[in-house]
């Protein structure tokens, strides 16, 4: 039994920002932190309404390469996040409808809202609608509040069991506004003043997307009034963005720990359906959850069999591996001859030990020979390496030891040495 663990080797994540504010530098904060991620940073710092008559040549900024970004190499992000954007004229309408495809097809777009996102200049009046699950209402409420966790919230893997959080009062800092919204689909995990929808967590397609209807997460980061879990609530948000097993809302595992077997459902509702069990042998034992943590349940039987395990509640399957992973290697861990003996005598072969008494070694190394095949491999004190002649020339690059004009000088050298000889 082998047990791997895949990872991703390198994250490609494009953040596009708008009008400049403080929470900008916290995303990249975020994300430079991360030594396995590749940021690409696409901001606006010269709208094409802003005109002073500077000559291009004179100023020091740099055309983006947006054609190459959202056309040609679109596909290749894992997240694309939007930080306070608004319709600007910059990005032509078919770039954000080919984000939208990019979506439906499995990427991943994190939405930072901050005011711009009620105006008339909303990314949703773009074809992005079609994968927003947040419908601006037009209003933006301004007051302090406490950011919490839904119902729902208390459930998901993304805000379950954030330092600070309550059922009550979070101890969290306060956030000061919030863009009103009506979620068409989707779940609202967090939420502010009067059940205004905070953080949206929606599946479309085969992608995801997640809306922060709020700029002032940065707070956190400053420590405002106490900060709050900025780093860590960011970062669950863009890895379940990105399909972190271990954030599925829905997941069915299983993990041995001695002779017990132990089975864990993640769900997201209010009741957990049982776990059939199939044993190597073929036998099956029903394993009964309890939930021990809103949106976790667990149960437990005893391990009599070793192997792979196949776990199934009707709805997701998974397989666990139960006993040691080397278990034959394991059963003799003496040093021994006898096992490969049969193979050293049909290859005329020899086995040789370097002490025999368990101290360190009194005997000299044998010599080592080169031997042809079919020969003997070993005798009085040597073994032989068998001489079998397999290689094999991958290449050949020849070059000239001299250019022309070098060997030519040369050769004129030589012979006016050898006239100057005969001449003596």
């Amino acid at each position: 039994i082998i047990v791997t663990k895949g990872i991703r080797d390198r994250l490609r994540v494009l953040l596009i920002s708008g009008k400049p504010h403080p929470g900008e530098r916290t995303w990249r904060n975020l994300l430079k932190a991360d030594t396995s991620v590749d940021l690409v940073h696409f901001t606006i710092l010269r709208p094409p309404e802003k005109q002073d008559g500077t000559p291009i040549n004179e100023l020091s900024l740099i055309a983006f390469p947006t054609r190459e970004l959202f056309v040609e190499k679109l596909d290749e992000f894992d997240l694309i996040i939007f930080d306070r954007y608004e319709r600007r004229g910059v990005l032509p309408i078919t770039y954000l409808a080919n984000i939208a495809d990019y979506v439906e097809k499995g990427g991943a777009v994190l939405v930072a809202a901050g005011p711009d996102y009620a105006g008339a200049a909303s990314l949703y009046r773009t074809p992005l609608s079609a994968v927003l699950p947040a419908m601006p209402t037009g209003d933006v409420t301004i007051m302090p509040f406490k950011a919490r966790t839904t119902p729902k919230g208390e459930r998901h893997p993304v805000v379950r069991g954030l330092p600070g959080a309550t059922q009550t009062e979070p101890t969290w800092g306060r956030w000061f506004r919030i863009v009103d919204s009506e979620v068409r689909n989707g779940d609202i995990v967090m939420a502010g003043p009067d059940e205004r929808p905070l953080m949206i967590l929606a599946r479309i397609g085969e992608g995801r997307v997640a809306q922060l209807m709020s700029d002032h997460a940065w707070l956190w980061a400053r420590g405002y009034d106490g900060g709050g879990p900025q780093a860590e609530a960011l970062r669950r948000m863009a890895h379940w963005l990105m399909k972190e097993p271990q954030l599925e809302e829905e997941a069915l595992t299983g993990v041995q720990a001695g002779s017990t077997l132990t089975v864990q459902r993640n769900t997201m509702l209010e009741t957990a359906a049982d776990v059939t069990v199939t044993m190597p042998s073929g036998k099956t034992e029903t394993v009964q959850l309890d939930e021990v943590r809103p949106g976790i349940w667990r149960g437990q039987m005893e391990a009599t069999e070793a192997g792979l395990h196949r776990l199934t509640d009707g709805t997701l399957e998974a397989v666990t591996a139960v006993g040691t992973a080397d278990p034959r290697e394991a059963t003799d861990l003496i040093a021994t001859s006898t096992l490969l003996a049969h193979v050293t005598e049909a290859t005329r072969a020899a086995s040789r030990f370097i002490s025999t008494d368990g101290t360190p070694a009194t005997l000299e190394s044998p010599r080592l020979a080169k031997v042809n095949p079919g020969r003997a491999m070993a005798g009085s004190g040597w073994i032989g390496l068998k001489a079998n002649g397999t290689y094999r020339v991958l290449s050949i690059d020849s070059f000239p030891l001299f250019s022309t004009l070098l060997a030519l000088a040369a050769l004129l050298a030589l012979m006016s040495l050898t006239w100057y000889r005969e001449g003596r």
